[in-house]
């Protein structure tokens, strides 16, 4: 049996603050390293032993990572980092907190901007500082690939080539591998590991810092998916991410 365990990163700063964060780079927050650490405690109870790890260009992940890699004490092992695993991008949306904009936009309109497949915020200005195009992380992808805005079905496809080049075809040799990422760019991997329709993805919601394992035979087919954790706490914790957009 092969693994790929899915991490969506702990709490970040923005994340408490209710706020669309997208490629802005916001740090962890306490409770989001307690997130981290607890996953990695997690893995390490199951005996994960993880030949190579993923990640995206946004510290929010790259800290969980290393949180959990620092528990399992796997440290050493090889990690790739890629702008293709950051966040769907929110356009102008960014920074802007979700429940007030419900209040202003209505809650459908922003469940539309947060979840709907294929509609997508208004996006950045190119003068707009929080334009990618100015941060030095992406300056080796050519402008035309960065995003201004992004619905979900623009994040999968960005996504998708380096799960499909990159990702998925290191289970041909290595054991276990763990990807954390975002819960945008983690929910396209989902939707293509599970089969799940256009309509139906908006309605799954990955809670921070829980693992997702998936489990294939040695043809690399699914056998097995399921989360790490006490099912009613990963429940609620689920719930909690598809309310936040709703009005106070």
């Amino acid at each position: 049996m092969k693994r790929i365990v899915l991490l969506r990163h702990g709490e970040s700063e923005w994340n408490l603050e209710n706020r669309f964060t997208g490629w802005t780079d916001v740090d962890l927050t306490p409770k989001g390293v307690s997130e981290a650490l607890h996953a990695g405690e997690l893995l390490k109870e199951k005996d994960f032993h993880f030949d190579i790890a993923y990640t995206s260009f946004l510290k929010r992940a790259v800290k969980t990572l290393n949180c959990a890699l620092d528990k399992l004490n796997q440290d050493w092992i090889p990690v790739q980092k890629s702008w293709r695993l950051n966040e769907k991008h929110y356009g102008v949306l960014q920074g802007l907190n979700k429940a007030e904009t419900a209040q202003q936009y209505g809650e459908e309109q922003v469940m539309i901007w947060r979840r709907s497949f294929d509609v997508a915020p208004q996006p950045l200005l190119d003068d707009d500082p929080r334009n990618p195009r100015f941060d030095s992380r992406y300056k080796d992808v050519p402008d035309m690939e960065l995003p201004r805005t992004e619905s979900l079905k623009d994040a999968i496809h960005r996504t998708m080539p380096y799960w499909e080049c990159m990702i998925f075809p290191n289970l041909k040799t290595a054991d276990e591998i763990l990807v954390v990422a975002h819960g945008n760019s983690l929910r396209g991997i989902v939707k293509h590991l599970k089969d799940i329709s256009d309509e139906d993805i908006v309605n799954l919601n990955l809670p921070t810092g829980v693992p997702y394992v998936f489990e294939f035979d040695e043809a690399l087919n699914l056998v097995n998916d399921y989360f790490l954790g006490n099912p009613d706490e990963v429940k609620k914790l689920m719930e909690e991410v598809a309310n936040q957009a709703k009005k106070k």
